[in-house]
């Protein structure tokens, strides 16, 4: 993990040569594919399930009234689709542990 405490794509692809053995270029590929694979399906509208980490679920937000919090104004904010993570309860637990 990089020292601002943030896991990149490449710490991904490290984590892979180191502990799996495969070579660099491979690893790098690996996580390409994995992601691309969980941003196709969700781009057609599925959720992703990684059994013990969490959930990525798409949601419909209808329209709503928001307000402009600088003058008070109201206006509508359009229908739109969001990506929610929902952790699973053993990543809920390993965090707890963790702290």
């Amino acid at each position: 993990m990089t020292a601002g405490g943030t896991l990149t794509r490449a710490d991904l692809a490290e984590a892979l040569h180191k502990e799996v053995g495969l070579s660099r270029a491979d690893s790098a590929k690996l996580v390409e594919e994995i992601l691309r694979h969980m941003c196709e399906a969700l781009h057609k509208g599925e959720n992703v399930k990684i059994s013990g980490f969490g959930s990525f679920v798409l949601r419909d937000k209808g329209e709503r009234v928001g307000r402009n919090p600088k003058t008070g104004v109201e206006v509508p904010i359009a229908p739109r689709r969001v990506l929610t993570f929902r952790a699973s309860q053993m990543m809920r637990d390993r965090i707890v542990a963790a702290s």
